[in-house]
């Protein structure tokens, strides 16, 4: 099932990026919102030309590169209303192509918690490093729905992709690249990209 949104209302000029809602053309962003079990990378399989796979519950969202996390909890809300209970927390992580592998990868990018204010709050796309024709997806977790040990559910998350990606050997897509990590891999797949689309 796809959701469409109206665009995050048009406001004043971004300070952080110079972008005048007013006069500039949003773009399409696709998001991909989980509650329960997070997607798992394997499910982001789409082939150029249509076809392929990628998870269902699509929310298209027509924005601007200074839109914050926070902006975008509030529109998961719109269609999720039991997300707009006190305690909430949206994962968000980006999908992008690595175009070394022919795959794609996930990146975690920040958190918000509704009722809450949180350091990620504030944080865009263009801060993220999100490149249009990259996804978003988000992972809802309800109040209720805490993992019984009172673990964090992003540990609890976060050991289930280590215990997939011990089992599968090496990891695969369960990888998420850092930015530390020899030869600074992103840095290279941005300068590749920003070539193509120049």
């Amino acid at each position: 099932m796809t959701s469409t949104l109206s665009s995050v209302q048009p406001g004043n000029e971004s300070k952080e990026k110079g972008i005048d809602r007013e006069k500039t053309c949003p773009f399409l962003l696709r998001v991909f919102v989980s509650k329960g079990s997070p997607h798992a990378i394997t499910e982001y399989n789409p082939r150029p030309g249509g076809g392929g796979t990628l998870p269902p519950s699509e929310l298209q969202i027509y924005t601007w590169l200074d839109c914050t996390l926070e902006e975008l909890s509030s529109l998961v809300k719109e269609v999720n209303p039991e997300a707009k209970k006190k305690g909430t927390t949206f994962d968000f992580r980006l999908v992008y192509p690595d175009l070394r592998s022919n795959c794609y990868r996930f990146r975690e990018v920040g958190s918000t918690t509704s009722g809450k204010k949180g350091p990620d709050d504030s944080k865009s796309l263009a801060s993220v490093r999100f490149v249009i024709g990259d996804y978003l997806d988000i992972h809802v977790v309800l109040p209720t729905s805490r993992h019984p040990s009172g673990l964090d559910h992003r540990d609890h998350h976060r050991d289930h992709r280590d215990h997939d990606r011990d089992r599968r050997g090496g990891g695969g897509g369960y990888r998420p690249l850092r930015m530390d990590e020899k030869g600074d891999h992103r840095d290279r797949e941005f300068r590749e990209r920003d070539r193509r689309f120049r």
